[in-house]
């Protein structure tokens, strides 16, 4: 029986988040095992790192950290110390698509730590995702990693409790108090500009027209707002065009107090981002507007009832972090009045999720 076991996932808020039902999964295989995630530093210093997500539910019991993408020898000498000497018996690898190459580098610098028993590891050749012929959407991450733990069951990604953070009684509170401001039980949306890539920005003005476009229609409509400290400034800014009561909560509460409040709101605006996949993690509707850096399907909000706004150009998948040549015509041209009447339809229309609708798409 494996005593500890050493989880392998990269990333930010979101790329934890995409993964949740792979941690239940891995938490009910090894129910005794102690559970570390080995895991990359924040590359955003104002950026919670992904333990204050996982370790408050009980999903992990603690971290390894390393720098992401090092070459620095003492760097990687360090980093096999600690895994040495925690003597882990299992590595689950929860990683996005790879070359094979790197793979097989991954694979042989766990072996090299003593680990004996590796899960999720391609060792094969990789195969080919296929887009669906109806949807015309790619398997999304949660599918590609919850695949690749075909040996420890099924991670039932339809299932509601596959995706639960197991929010704590004191991670409520601190949101019905931050919400405040807005009054009692007023109904209110959540907004947030934050997002890691250039190409996926959709623009202040943009987001100023849709938000005094919703609040034209809702004046009584509260707005909160989260995101990271240094995004303050910004969101103030953009939420001055929006007529009812603001409460702006950036770099106010931890990741899991944010999802307390996106539980407790009419719907989730903003960009393919981490806040959107927390949102969708606790069951809120999501007005997302994605730029095509990836391709369609493979990072859209889990679950139904969604408006998914994405351009399928014929640049699709093109994976920049820095968009200069097209100057991201695939996001910009999104019509900022769409958005707002898709937050409108979701706000006037049926209480529970329904399929969720790509807007917007096509050449």
């Amino acid at each position: 029986m494996a005593r500890r076991v050493l989880i392998y996932r990269q990333g930010s808020l979101g790329d934890t988040l995409v993964a949740l039902p792979c941690f239940h999964l891995i938490e009910k295989a090894f129910p005794q095992a102690e559970r570390r995630l080995l895991t990359n530093i924040p590359i955003n210093g104002f950026v919670a790192p992904a333990e204050a997500l996982l370790k408050p539910g009980g999903f992990i019991h603690g971290t390894i950290e390393y720098p992401i993408e090092t070459r620095d020898p003492k760097a990687l000498w360090s980093l096999w110390r600690s895994i040495r000497a925690w003597r882990p018996d299992v590595l689950i690898y929860l990683v996005d698509q790879r070359r094979r190459s790197q793979v097989l580098r991954d694979a042989a610098f766990f072996r090299l730590c003593g680990i004996r028993r590796l899960i999720g590891v391609p060792l094969g050749m990789p195969s080919t995702p296929r887009r669906d012929p109806v949807t015309r959407l790619w398997p999304s991450i949660t599918e590609h990693l919850v695949d690749g733990l075909s040996e420890l069951g099924d991670g039932r990604i339809g299932d509601e409790t596959s995706w639960s953070l197991r929010l704590l009684d004191s991670e409520h509170r601190a949101a019905v108090e931050a919400l405040s401001p807005l009054g009692m039980d007023r109904p209110f949306i959540a907004f947030s500009i934050g997002t890691k890539w250039q190409p996926n920005d959709y623009g202040d003005e943009n987001w100023k027209v849709v938000l005094g476009e919703i609040g034209r229609r809702f004046p009584s409509l509260g707005l909160a707002i989260i995101g990271a400290r240094n995004e303050v400034d910004r969101s103030d800014a953009i939420a001055a065009h929006w007529p009812g009561l603001t409460v702006n909560l950036c770099g106010r509460l931890s990741p899991r107090e944010s999802a307390a409040v996106l539980q407790r709101s009419r719907l989730f605006l903003g960009h393919d981002s981490g806040p959107m996949h927390l949102a969708a993690s606790v069951g809120t509707r999501c007005v997302a507007v994605f730029s095509s850096r990836n391709l369609p399907g493979v990072w859209f909000p889990r679950g139904g009832g969604h408006a998914i706004f994405y351009r399928d150009t014929t640049c699709a998948g093109c994976g920049l972090s820095l968009c200069v040549e097209q100057a991201k015509r695939c996001i910009t041209s999104i019509r900022p009045g769409d958005v707002a009447e898709a937050a409108v339809e979701l706000l006037c229309g049926a209480s529970g999720p329904g399929p969720s609708k790509c807007t917007a798409a096509g050449k």
